[in-house]
């Protein structure tokens, strides 16, 4: 019990802003207006046209209110994000091959309305314990494919069980880029970075990593944050781009302290998303 309540002053969402409504105890990070675009992935660089083709932003509506989040393209009509980012989204605009994401008029970019209806949220995401914080989106039309959009491979369901231990990983969002910022950033940044073991990460946030999440390495200060939820977690193998991550969690008390950056782990996943999607790598 001590455990949690600790946590439970200490763990944030890596969103950009708060739910519509606080069903759960866990403290977030005051709300970031849309159109205060400052910021950015903590201590990455900044990420050329076409260098992560299946990186998608989230424009989410709640009501009057709107937040900011990161996707991962896995097929031609379907979007994979986190729960906390979509629980109780009233709609999203999905952004497809941008770098600029005030520049409507940018090369290649693309931007699609989503409604709620085809929102899929995992029906077992729990708001208190952060279990399941996975959702997809279906894309109202089939997206043409070109060289500044193009879908990550799911992992292939022979290699679930992979633990990635120690192997560099990409992530990339329009996030914060230090703890004194207030809003997200306007051009995509990303970071390379280690995945730790369960174990280390446990270390950090008391016992409740599971195996269905896969952390990285908060060392030096780079770190995904506020604003790079539900973004993607990426492992390359040669010319493919498997996402192996979706943003999830990090600490409250702030990106650059060193902490781990926790994701939803999508081998745990490939059921369900093959269910409610159809997307599949055999």
């Amino acid at each position: 019990m001590k455990s949690l309540i600790v946590l439970s002053l200490f763990v944030t969402f890596a969103w950009a802003g708060l739910m519509p409504a606080m069903r759960g105890r866990l403290p977030f990070v005051p709300r970031m207006p849309l159109k205060e675009l400052e910021g950015r992935i903590t201590n990455g660089e900044l990420a050329k046209p076409g260098q992560f083709p299946y990186q998608v932003g989230l424009s989410l509506v709640f009501g009057d209110s709107g937040a900011w989040c990161g996707g991962t393209l896995i097929s031609d009509r379907w979007v994979l994000t986190a729960a906390h980012c979509t629980d109780g989204a009233d709609g999203v605009t999905v952004y497809l091959g941008a770098i600029d994401i005030k520049n409507d008029k940018e090369e290649g970019q693309q931007r699609v309305y989503v409604s709620k209806e085809n929102i899929v949220v995992h029906a077992e995401w729990d708001f208190e314990t952060l279990n399941n914080d996975i959702s997809v989106i279906k894309l109202p039309v089939s997206v043409v494919f070109n060289d500044r959009i193009q879908p990550a491979s799911l992992p292939k369901k022979n290699g679930q069980y992979a633990s990635y231990e120690g192997e560099y990983v990409w992530a990339s969002g329009w996030g914060r880029d230090s703890d004194a910022a207030t809003g997200v950033t306007q051009f995509l940044r990303y970071i390379q970075v280690p995945v730790v073991k369960k174990s280390t990460c446990n270390n950090f946030f008391f016992g409740m990593i599971t195996d269905k999440q896969i952390c990285i390495s908060g060392k030096d200060g780079k770190s995904t944050c506020n604003g790079d939820s539900g973004g993607p977690l990426v492992y390359k193998e040669g010319e493919t781009n498997y996402v192996i991550g979706a943003t999830s969690f990090g600490i409250a008390l702030g990106c650059e302290k060193g902490w781990p950056g926790v994701f939803t782990r999508v081998t745990a996943y490939l059921d369900w998303i093959e269910e409610v999607s159809g997307v599949v790598n055999q």
